[in-house]
């Protein structure tokens, strides 16, 4: 019978009849397994299934529930959508864009030898690229169905090549890559190494490269996409978020740490395309195995649908032939090392080593050396029709992320120095023969005599190739990558008058400066023009922060909403999950946290929705652990507060070594657009964040900022008169909190965060030795210092001296000064030498202990006793007072002198 005669007649059968057979086929199969479990043994089982497997994938159809499928196209020939576009159009402009790639970077390093730039890795993702310029990735002019791409950072001359094609750029443009400061040919601007937002403000809108940076900021960025649009603040759309990575860089732990998150949320409008061309910078990724199997398992674990491009066009007729599984045996068999070498090595190496049985031999009987080192370079990934399926079959999937693993080659067609060596990523320059065969490779009509001027081809403004490219990208919503800032600024911010209760301390009553933060956050989510855009972002720590009655207030987003009845239902603190929630808590992942400020804090620019992050972290689990992606905020140019909480290496009494953060505030330092505050009280708190709302959401300023936030009680005083000045200064970094009273000698004691008020409790204990201590708040040691090196600098290269404002700010207050932080010495002694008086830092360099704060205050000899007692040893050596003071100074404050210094115990 015919296949559809069997399917009739099973249509024709009863549900009863369907069953019997059901049972009778299960019978056959199961007494079929028994007899072979019995007889032949489980590795004879083993065998059978794998056998099923394949059969099944040549079928088209991979079972769900496996980890790993044959090393095939994950998409049969049969099952290949038409192709829409012109294939031999779109492979000759791939292949220009090649070749002004190798031109480029080759070109750069005659001008400045060792300039850098990568050749092999775009030459590896040309057509990846291509497909999706041609056919997927919708521009800006798409709307809200645009597409966010993430560029695979090493093959970014491919986007400046392809930009010459369409006009964006200019030869001269070109000419200047890796030339941003003094560019070498006059009117071209300079092109950054990779793409940096920061330098290239209207081009790129993600940094990238292979830090890991790029794949874990796409998941967030198209969570933030579903939250915008749960929360009411976008309406929906088909925009998808694309990332472009690399196979070595999957060894980067956050290149993998959100998969599960992705998943988890269904996110199924992200793509990840990863270019697996095999090799890293030194060698093979996996050398005796496949990366691309070892991929799928990871990505098919943490539920992602995967799609294979493993095999090109050339390779369709021999898989089709195969009606044994010999082949396919051999690729599972085939290690990426053994690939590469054919590669390199082309046909007769291939016909040799991987062609190595009878069965095999059989399969290429007649076939040239010629066509056999084709098979070499027909790699999934290189060929048009193949990328096309994978991504159609991408884009239309629903209920899931996708991952496209595509099999490429490193430095494909540029000659035998960087095709698929080991050397290939560092390749810079290419040989006369080499550059003869990747003209003759790629087709580029340029006569042999030039080749050694490096010449660039553009096949003209007119030709097929530029008009084809400008109409696809026209169909598709304009140019990409560009970065439109979509919000300017305008957003309605509460100024003064709504902070003002905050001016006014806590009555008396004990407080941290984290709930203080708390009672403003709340008070902000309820303001009509930005509560509803406010971010609210906490990794696991929303309790520890004293943000439990905001969970209940404002709810934590879930795309599911909530499936269950929470164990605190009915309590004014209960767990709330909602789809319309709020707060993104992302469980104990700082990455993941601060890749979700990221999102939020550059939505104003993507989708004009000016949405205000407040990222609350551990300080010790901030800055410290997640600063390369903090400094992947500040490239991209992204707003918003980080909150640095149970800040200070004293302040957090019993956690210990690892939980005090006494250096976030010198890691801060490195951020260019990062404003740091250490603020004591919630007066001080108040004015920082009317200051940034103001500066980044009503002037439109590309800035954020990190303030520290302390878990220790302490009153809350009023704000000092007169407020105007006090605000100035509170901004500034310094502001004359309480001036001494009295006669005698005169001491400045600056006080930071909670330190600040061991520096009041001093200035009473110098009072019994008749000494004056005016008491400061240094609320940014950053802000001092870059003001100081500003004011240098204007004096020494601009001829227009002026006195930094740390030195303008004490005049009139005679005395050294003392200044105690609870984090490093290094950042108080950052403004001395713009001092022209004594000056002393007491910080806490050294590990944490667990002990209480007092004792920890007292070991790294920040406490009051130690502040008081070093005014009374720079007053001493200034000579306003006798030696002996120093003796009594230390019987009264009970201190004993330690040899080894804090740091060094």
């Amino acid at each position: 019978m015919t296949e559809e005669a069997l399917k009739r007649a099973l249509e024709a059968l009863s549900p009863e009849e369907r069953e019997r057979l059901k049972e009778v086929e299960n019978r056959e199969w199961r007494e079929s397994l028994e007899y072979v479990l019995r007889v032949e043994g489980p590795e004879r089982v083993e065998e059978l299934l794998r056998f099923l497997d394949e059969y099944l994938y040549l079928q088209g159809f991979s079972p769900p529930n496996r980890l790993a499928t044959p090393y095939l196209n994950t998409i049969p020939k049969a099952l290949e959508p038409p192709y829409p576009g012109d294939l031999e159009l779109e492979r000759r402009i791939a292949n220009i864009l090649r070749w002004n790639v190798a031109v480029m970077v080759m070109r750069a390093n005659q001008k400045a030898d060792g300039i850098g730039g990568h050749i092999s890795t775009y030459a590896s993702i040309a057509e990846l690229y291509e497909v999706g310029f041609h056919h997927f990735f919708r521009g800006p002019e798409a709307g809200l169905d645009r597409d966010l791409v993430f560029f695979q950072g090493h093959a970014s001359p491919g986007n400046y090549a392809r930009a010459f094609l369409e006009g964006r750029l200019k030869e001269e443009d070109l000419e200047n890559f890796r030339r941003e400061v003094h560019p070498p040919v006059p009117g071209g601007r300079g092109l950054s190494s990779y793409p940096h937002p920061w330098l290239m403000p209207d081009f790129w809108e993600f940094p990238t490269v292979s830090m890991g940076l790029g794949p874990i900021q796409a998941i967030y960025q198209a969570r933030f996409m579903r939250y915008l649009e749960d929360r009411g603040l976008k309406p929906k759309s088909s925009a998808k978020v694309w990332a472009f990575l690399g196979d070595g860089e999957h060894d980067e732990p956050e290149t993998v740490g959100a998969l599960h998150l992705a998943a988890r949320e269904g996110l199924d409008n992200l793509i990840f395309v990863v270019n697996c061309n095999l090799q890293r910078l030194d060698g093979p990724v996996r050398g005796n195995s496949k990366i691309i199997q070892e991929l799928e398992r990871l990505y098919r674990g943490a539920g992602w649908r995967v799609i294979k491009v493993v095999w090109g066009s050339a390779w369709d007729a021999l898989i089709a032939k195969d009606q044994e599984g010999h082949l396919l045996r051999r690729f599972e068999a085939l290690v990426d090392g053994e690939s590469q070498r054919y590669s390199a090595l082309g046909g007769k190496e291939l016909r040799e080593r991987f062609f190595n049985t009878p069965e095999l031999k059989r399969l290429i009987e007649g076939m040239t050396d010629e066509e056999l080192t084709e098979l070499t370079r027909a790699r999934g990934g290189h060929d048009l029709r193949k990328i096309y399926a994978a991504y159609k079959a991408a884009f239309e999937h629903k209920g899931s992320p996708v991952v496209i693993l595509a099999r490429t080659i490193k430095g494909y067609g540029m000659g035998p120095t960087a095709m698929a060596k080991n050397v290939a990523h560092q390749v810079k320059k290419l040989t006369d023969e080499d550059l003869k065969e990747a003209r003759a490779f790629l087709g580029i009509p340029i006569p042999e005599e030039r080749l050694g001027e490096l010449p660039y081809y553009h096949p003209g403004p007119d030709s097929p190739e530029v008009r084809y490219t400008l109409e696809r990208r026209q169909a598709l919503g304009g140019f990409v990558p560009e970065r439109r800032v979509r919000f300017q600024g305008g957003l309605e911010v509460p100024g003064e008058e709504f902070f003002q209760e905050f001016y006014e301390g806590s009555g008396g009553r004990a407080i941290s400066t984290t709930m203080a933060f708390v009672r403003i956050l709340a008070k902000m989510l309820r303001h009509p023009a930005i509560g509803k855009l406010i971010v609210p972002i906490v990794p696991d720590e929303a309790r520890t922060f004293g943000m439990e009655a905001l969970i209940a207030q404002v709810g934590i987003y879930s795309p599911q909403g909530q499936l269950y009845i929470p164990v605190d239902a009915g309590t004014l603190t209960a767990y709330r999950e909602s789809k319309e929630g709020q707060i993104l808590e992302e469980g104990i992942t700082e990455a993941g946290a601060m890749a979700d400020f990221i999102a939020a804090g550059t939505a104003y620019a993507h989708w004009g929705i000016p949405t205000i992050p407040f990222l609350l972290t551990y300080s010790m689990f901030g800055l410290q652990r997640i600063g390369d992606l903090v400094w992947a905020a500040a490239d991209q140019r992204a707003r918003g507060f980080l909150l640095g909480a149970t800040a200070g290496r004293t302040t957090l009494l019993g956690e210990g070594l690892q939980h005090q953060d006494g250096q976030s505030h010198v890691y801060a330092l490195a951020a260019p657009t990062l404003r740091a505050y250490d603020p004591a009280y919630a007066f001080e708190l108040a004015v920082i964040l009317e200051d940034g709302l103001r500066r980044m959401y009503q002037e439109g300023e590309d800035t954020f900022y990190y303030l520290t936030l302390a878990n220790e009680n302490y009153p809350h005083p009023p704000m000092p008169e007169p407020r105007d000045r006090v605000r100035e200064g509170i901004l500034k970094g310094l502001y004359l909190f309480r001036p001494g009273e009295g006669q005698g000698p005169r001491v400045q004691l600056w006080g930071s965060g909670s330190i600040l008020n061991e520096a009041l409790k001093a200035q009473e204990l110098l009072q019994g030795f008749g000494v004056v201590a005016d008491v400061w708040s240094a609320t940014s040691y950053k802000a001092l210092y870059l003001d100081a090196l500003e004011a240098e600098r204007e004096g020494w290269l601009l001829g227009r001296p002026r006195r930094p404002y740390v030195a303008e700010v004490l005049e009139g207050h005679e005395g050294p000064v003392v200044a105690a932080t609870d984090y490093l010495k290094a950042l108080p002694n950052l403004v001395r030498d713009y001092l022209d008086r004594p000056f002393l830092a007491l910080g806490t360099d050294g590990f944490g202990r667990s002990d209480t704060r007092e004792a920890l205050r007292d070991f790294f000899e920040v406490d009051a006793r130690h502040i008081a007692y070093a005014a009374l040893v720079l007053l001493v050596e200034g000579g306003g007072l006798a030696a002996a003071v120093l003796e009594e100074a230390r019987q009264r404050f009970g201190l004993s002198l330690e040899e080894v210094p804090p740091h060094r115990r």
